[in-house]
């Protein structure tokens, strides 16, 4: 755990809950053993939904729909969310469950492997939650930055991996490996990439906040500016 386990479940208890319908897929799924945002990130998106109002939402990672229609509880009423999915069962599951809550209007499902589909996108979306095959965050990363809105939100799911991201290699079990070094190296390039400010939260199983930067060229952009303003003032 990544968090203290007596302080997380504190806080869990001061929730005032969701949807019962919410709280029946939620029970499905985990009947099921199929994984399901922790409480501290359900919150938390909740939190970031209210704030931003977003109109467009992809997410990558559909499992069985439960973060998808919890979105739609908390973004505005029109708001279009696109979520992919590539493992066949939990598609239908998914929209099974988008049909029950009449969200199909809503909610878009692209069923295929998100790097292909993502390419294909064009957006801008004004949130992207990402909740997918973790080794392979790095690699979807420019899709996400251009799909991505200025001063739009990017989430980052499960990235701290209960904490062993900050063992050694060797120290992690064998077949965890290239998923602890591929997530190393995406956290790296989120945290140092020109148009985006991240924070790491150790929340749930660990979230990365990104902001797109709003002005052009991004952060190397500005400072490249204010370097050359400085520079033509000393002279």
């Amino acid at each position: 755990m990544i968090a203290n386990e007596r302080l997380t479940a504190y806080i869990d208890s001061l929730d005032q809950g969701y949807p019962s319908y919410l709280q029946q897929i939620e029970r499905e799924a985990r009947a099921a053993s199929i994984p399901i945002i922790r409480k501290e990130i359900q919150s938390f998106l909740r939190m970031a939904l209210s704030m931003g109002q977003p109109q467009s939402i992809l997410e990558v990672g559909t499992a069985v729909g439960f973060s998808a229609l919890l979105m739609c509880e908390y973004a505005p009423r029109d708001c279009q969310i696109t979520t992919i999915e590539n493992y066949g069962p939990r598609v239908k599951t998914a929209r099974e469950n988008f049909r029950r809550y009449g969200r199909e209007g809503q909610i878009h499902l692209l069923e295929g492997d998100a790097r292909g589909l993502l390419s294909a996108l064009e957006g801008p979306y004004d949130l992207i939650f990402l909740d997918a095959a973790k080794g392979q965050y790095f690699h979807w990363l420019p899709d996400m930055v251009r799909l991505l809105l200025p001063g739009g939100m990017l989430l980052s799911d499960n990235v701290l991996q209960d904490g062993d991201i900050i063992e050694s290699r060797f120290l992690v079990e064998r077949r965890d490996r290239t998923i602890h070094k591929r997530m190393r190296e995406y956290l790296y390039a989120l945290t140092h990439h020109p148009e985006l400010y991240t924070s790491v939260l150790p929340i749930g199983d660990g979230l990365a906040v990104s902001v797109k930067d709003r002005e052009n060229g991004g952060r190397i952009g500005r400072d490249q500016k204010e370097e050359t303003g400085t520079a033509h003032t000393s002279q």
